[in-house]
């Protein structure tokens, strides 16, 4: 029997990702990102978000607080991406945190997308990046994707929205 795929509809919700400070979390999620802080407790967990939602992203201490980061090699969380709505957005983003002296690890354009990967404070991967517009998308002549990886003109997308 052949399963049914998964309904159209279905989006990916929110990330809770273990930290070892959350001030320094916060700073990072909310002072260089942009996100709001909806909710705090204490020093134990908090959850930002774009739009007023309740949240995008909770941030929590309960199993590691003080902690290091996964070594590499180790399973886990490869990144969390989070998605603009167009290249200004994302070129303010990348100008925010090169604002703040935080290394990228990457940039790639992906023929769908356009993406900068960096780490969090504490070690999580980060993807910034924007889709676009699916009539644009790269397509073999069967129909499929032509998804691939050549290198993202930074200057191109910072360009985008002078700071």
């Amino acid at each position: 029997m052949t399963p049914s795929p998964i309904h159209p509809a279905v989006t990916i919700g929110h990330v809770h990702l273990k930290v070892a400070d959350l001030d320094r979390a916060l700073g990072f999620y909310c002072d260089v990102l942009g996100f709001e802080l909806m909710q705090r407790l204490g020093n134990s967990a908090a959850f930002v978000s774009a739009g007023g939602y309740h949240h995008h992203i909770g941030l929590n201490t309960w199993e590691s607080a003080g902690g290091d980061p996964p070594p590499r090699g180790s399973t886990g969380l490869y990144h969390l991406a989070i998605l603009y709505p167009d290249r200004a957005s994302l070129a303010d983003a990348v100008r925010r945190v090169l604002e703040a002296s935080i290394a990228l690890d990457g940039a790639a354009d992906h023929g769908v997308s356009e993406a900068i990967y960096l780490r969090d404070p504490d070690g999580n991967g980060v993807e910034l990046y924007r889709d676009r517009a699916e009539a644009d998308w790269p397509r073999r002549p069967d129909g499929s994707l032509a998804m691939g990886t050549q290198p993202l003109d930074l200057r191109s997308l910072l360009a985008q929205n002078p700071g």
